[in-house]
């Protein structure tokens, strides 16, 4: 304890207490890097968050240095801080590399500004779901078909990026998918991974559309791989059925005044037991979509 004590005491007080202060303020350099260290530290996060960082850090370390060169003339007091300089200045070539690696085409730059960066996704983690995806847009024309009713597999997920599907249950509208909606995200919560099935619906390109779609065993191992991005699309998925329910619940009506309450497309199937499932059909004024994968058919084959 006294090995201790000392060392203590000859730390805090071997050096003698400031019994008179400079009269005069430090050059306008030295404030410049404080005002650029104060301002530098409210940057934010992710890649430009990092590089207003970073920049505006280096910036005043090299201020710092010249200061501690020019007023200080202390060498110890220059070196640190040029090594702090140095070391930001190439954190900020790193992430002006890593930033200008991360570049997608157009129509998925569109993608992340509208749907995904509203939500605080980085461009690396954004960078991992258009790689799973091949980074493809795919197009699929007008009055071509996306999924057939009892007849394409479900074995993937895809967002519709640009274009209009329209849906239908045995030739009987239901409603259009628009941008941004997912095509396929029904089918895809009612099945587990090791399970299949095949659309209980029929979606048919009402305009040349855009899409983008996510094979089903490479998307599983990228949410085994990532939990983050599993969750990210758990929010997405459970949204997009969300608005699709409450669509089809306010216009979904069985007679005498009964509502009837879909949640899934095979309840489609469901009929009152004084009702046909036929008779059931025609009060259908819309309802939601489901579809398949990325094959491109033309509805009448």
């Amino acid at each position: 304890m006294g090995e201790n004590e000392s060392f203590w005491e000859t730390l805090i007080f071997a050096h003698p207490v400031c019994t008179t202060w400079k009269q005069e303020a430090e050059g306008s350099i030295y404030h410049l890097a404080s005002i650029l260290f104060v301002v530098g530290f409210m940057g934010g996060s992710g890649f430009f968050g990092l590089l207003y960082v970073f920049s505006l850090l280096g910036l005043g370390f090299l201020c710092s240095s010249v200061w501690a060169w020019l007023d200080v003339c202390a060498a110890d007091i220059f070196s640190w801080n040029f090594v702090l300089f140095a070391i930001c200045f190439v954190q900020f070539i790193y992430v002006t590399y890593q930033v200008r690696s991360v570049a997608f085409d157009r129509e998925f730059q569109e993608l992340y500004s509208a749907l995904f960066q509203p939500l605080g996704i980085s461009l690396t983690v954004y960078r991992k779901i258009v790689l799973c995806c091949d980074a493809e847009v795919i197009t699929l024309e007008k009055e071509h078909c996306y999924a057939m009713q009892g007849k394409t597999p479900i074995d993937k997920l895809s967002l519709l990026v640009s274009g209009r599907i329209r849906v239908t249950v045995d030739g009987e509208f239901l409603h259009y998918i628009f941008p941004l909606q997912f095509l396929d995200s029904p089918e895809w919560d009612s099945l587990r991974p090791t399970e299949e099935g095949i659309f209980q619906v029929t979606l048919t390109a009402e305009t040349d559309c855009r899409y983008v779609a996510w094979r089903r065993k490479k998307l599983y191992l990228l949410f085994a791989k990532h939990r983050f991005i599993s969750r990210l699309f758990s929010i997405l998925i459970g949204s997009d059925i969300a608005e699709k329910l409450y669509a089809l619940n306010d216009r979904v009506h069985v007679g005498q005044g009964f509502r009837y309450d879909i949640r899934l497309p095979n309840f489609y199937h469901v009929a009152l037991p004084e009702t046909p499932p036929v008779q059931l059909s025609h009060h259908l004024q819309r309802g939601s979509p489901r579809r398949k994968p990325m094959g491109v058919t033309n509805c009448g084959s």
